[in-house]
């Protein structure tokens, strides 16, 4: 049994064919003045310190499914009378100081679901989006988006082990979220990713792609919606058409993992 989404694929901004899813300036100079005409300088005053806004506090009214049967749950949308919605993003392909200027601009948390081998060249860059409290998650070591057909239960569980590991060595905890490559999960991936000490697979409705919003439901964000978008190239593009979604959605972008309880 075999389900999925149209999601990232190895190569940079490719996606493959959907399979079925399952329920589941400088200022001028100043001129020269004489001394004599100079006068004391008045004392400063400080400026005050820019802070970010407060966010609301909601008592999520959702919990997560257990594992059962050795098979963790599939979370595809959050069901939730909260005007909330969950930014997800994948890979790490593209690291530019932009992207974390702009996440810290928006005060937008997010889960970030890294793959070692695109990260691997440069993990410390992840910890400016962690000290802006976004979470690091199991996105794989390889990115075989293919793993979920061509990959049995022991090669799954080294691949996402191997993930679990390297976060905790990198960034001081194991993720409690796995994110398939591709979108395809089945039942002995929903066991490996137990077995590996996740609490759940994590898929999605709604994608920020190429600087605009696709939705598989509706054509708008709804609560309780779980974002894709990519540390792309056109991350900014991408993460412009989420803000603009959201706010004429009237969310608040709130951490999956806080609602969750599995941060």
């Amino acid at each position: 049994m075999v389900a999925g989404l149209t999601a990232c694929t190895a190569a940079e901004g490719a996606y493959e064919s959907s399979t079925p899813v399952l329920t589941p300036g400088a200022a001028a100079e100043s001129p020269a003045v004489p001394a004599a005409s100079v006068s004391p300088a008045p004392t400063p005053t400080p400026t005050p310190t820019a802070t970010k806004r407060i966010r609301k506090s909601f008592v999520p009214d959702y919990q997560l499914p257990p594992i059962v049967g050795g098979l963790a749950p599939v979370i595809t949308k959050i069901e939730t009378q909260h005007p909330v919605v969950f930014l997800t993003i994948d890979d790490g392909n593209i690291k530019t100081p932009e992207s974390v200027k702009l996440l810290a601009e928006y005060d937008y948390p997010a889960s970030l679901f890294l793959t070692k081998d695109t990260i691997a060249d440069n993990p410390a860059f992840f910890n400016a989006f962690k000290a802006q409290g976004s979470l690091v998650e199991n996105h794989t070591v390889t990115h075989n988006i293919n793993m979920v057909r061509q990959w049995g239960y022991q090669q799954q569980l080294t691949d996402m082990v191997g993930m679990q590991e390297y976060a905790f060595h990198h960034y001081g905890r194991r993720p409690t979220l796995f994110r398939p490559p591709g979108g395809a999960y089945s039942n002995v991936m929903r066991k490996a990713v137990a077995d590996a000490g996740m609490k759940a697979i994590v898929t999605w409705e709604a994608k920020a792609n190429a600087g605009k919003m696709d939705y598989q439901v509706g054509n708008s964000l709804r609560p309780g919606d779980i974002v894709l978008m990519h540390f792309r190239a056109e991350f900014a593009a991408d993460l412009a058409a989420f803000r603009s979604a959201q706010l004429a959605a009237g969310l608040e972008v709130v951490l999956l993992e806080d609602f969750l309880g599995v941060a």
